[in-house]
């Protein structure tokens, strides 16, 4: 009995440890682990969901909802009792964070403020919340709804509205969220992203300036063919001036 103690304490402290030490790495704020332990409230409520999580297992329904209750009135983040919560998951500020019974978040999740992993039944019992796989982004007030996964190293960007899967590797941004496929597992796939944003993730604005561009390709080739014609003696009366695109105006405003 005692050597299960000893063996459980030290799991924990050893858990923990690592907590600590995956939020100093993804968070440039993070001075030292005495900061980290006694400042930062997502950490808390990662540990006192493990008590409530335990609980909720073990039968103790409403002393898991109990503590639940607690860590929301301590943290300002609330995470039901049921939910699945893998290691060095880091919630960033965290206010405002609801995190579904049914939810499950995978090893070396980040979460920022105001996100919401959230159902969109009312079927008891039945998977109703996301499931997010190793190393995703979720940006601050991004709001995941449904039974459907997320998968490994994709980024949700900030106050994006997904309702769909999101393949591994992908970002998804926009209401409701559009999806930029990237190579899989990548090495890029699995950079750490603040907020799950980087430049260029718009899919909107990339296809814009991928339209814009084959519109000025076919203003060249109009205006070569037209020479060319005119060169050869063939008259085209028809045929007036027409005003010219402005690229590079026309991608400024897209960016």
């Amino acid at each position: 009995m005692a050597l299960s103690c000893i063996r459980n304490y030290t799991f924990m402290f050893s858990k923990l440890r690592e907590d600590i030490n995956s939020i100093i790495e993804r968070d440039p704020a993070a001075r030292n682990g005495w900061e980290v332990l006694t400042c930062y409230p997502g950490l808390h409520a990662i540990v006192m969901h493990g008590w409530a999580h335990a609980c909720w297992t073990h039968g103790f329904k409403w002393l898991g909802r109990f503590i639940s209750y607690l860590a929301r009135i301590i943290t300002g983040i609330e995470i039901h009792p049921g939910a699945v919560i893998g290691r060095r998951v880091f919630i960033d500020h965290g206010f405002g964070v609801v995190i579904g019974e049914t939810a499950v978040v995978g090893d070396d999740c980040t979460i920022y403020q105001g996100v919401t992993l959230g159902g969109t039944t009312l079927t008891a019992g039945a998977k109703r919340h996301p499931t997010l796989e190793r190393g995703v982004i979720v940006g601050a007030g991004a709001q995941v709804l449904g039974a459907f996964t997320v998968g490994e190293y994709a980024k949700v960007g900030s106050n994006a509205v997904v309702i769909k899967p999101v393949p591994p590797g992908a970002t998804a941004v926009g209401n409701p969220a559009h999806i930029v496929r990237k190579e899989e597992q990548s090495r890029s796939a699995k950079m750490f992203a603040a907020y799950g944003v980087t430049n260029g993730d718009d899919p909107m604005s990339k296809a814009l300036r991928g339209l814009i561009d084959h519109v000025a390709r076919q203003d060249e080739q109009m205006e070569r063919l037209c020479a060319t014609i005119k060169a050869a003696g063939i008259a085209c009366p028809h045929l007036g001036e027409s005003d010219k695109l402005d690229q590079a105006q026309l991608n400024r405003l897209v960016e």
